[in-house]
């Protein structure tokens, strides 16, 4: 492998408190409450797909869906403190960019300036993708397949064979397979192993990357 594109939320950093309670309280404000039972399993089963997803499958009236996602946005951001990086993260990424003929980038489902002020100025992991692709630089989010073609091709790749995509989503998968690149899921995040099942690579450390350059790990 010579390309490695990563996923940022759950592959490389865990923004799960930072999210997800946010959206249980925001969604208690407008009439929306649910079970601890009920509240557990949502966080869970909704995490790492857009917030416009996640109300949909909630069946929140489309109606309150702009409201209900800019008080989601704004509380989760006053709790960016609850952000971590993975452990293994950074050294990982460090050594991968390192490698001769290796290339890192970056697709996510950020927007572009979300993804400068959040994660670029405030990660120095971030120094070593060549290239970040977020939401707004395609038509289609996962799990269509844009982000990763247009990573790949500001990579320069020709060689599909040698590219994976890094996450922990279906979505992350299905969109990887559509590019025709490999997958390696983060089980390390928030990953669900059942869920990933087709993945090609299963990560339970982010260290294990690093045997993807001289195809180690099946």
């Amino acid at each position: 492998m010579k390309n490695f594109i990563f996923d940022v939320d759950g592959t490389l950093i865990n923004t799960y408190e930072m999210y997800m309670p946010a959206m249980i309280d925001v969604l208690a404000k407008y009439g929306y409450t649910y079970s601890p039972e009920e509240a557990e399993r949502m966080k869970h089963d909704l995490f790492g797909i857009t917030g416009k997803d996640a109300l949909v499958i909630s069946q929140i009236p489309e109606d309150q869906h702009e409201a209900i996602l800019a008080d989601w946005f704004k509380l989760s951001y006053e709790r960016e403190d609850r952000t971590t990086i993975f452990p293994g993260v950074e050294d990982t990424l460090a050594k991968l960019a390192n490698r001769p003929g290796t290339s890192l980038a970056v697709a996510t489902s950020k927007l572009g300036a979300e993804y400068q002020e959040h994660i670029a100025a405030k990660f120095a992991f971030a120094k070593n993708f060549k290239t970040a692709v977020t939401f707004d630089d395609v038509k289609h989010g996962k799990p269509a397949p844009d982000m990763i073609q247009v990573a790949l091709k500001r990579l320069g790749n020709t060689d599909l064979s040698e590219a994976v995509y890094v996450g922990d989503t279906v979505n992350d998968l299905l969109a990887a397979h559509a590019a025709g690149i490999k997958f390696a899921a983060a089980l390390y995040g928030s990953g669900d192993k059942d869920k990933l099942a087709d993945a090609d690579f299963m990560l339970t450390s982010p260290e294990q990357l690093l045997d993807l350059v001289d195809c180690k790990i099946k």
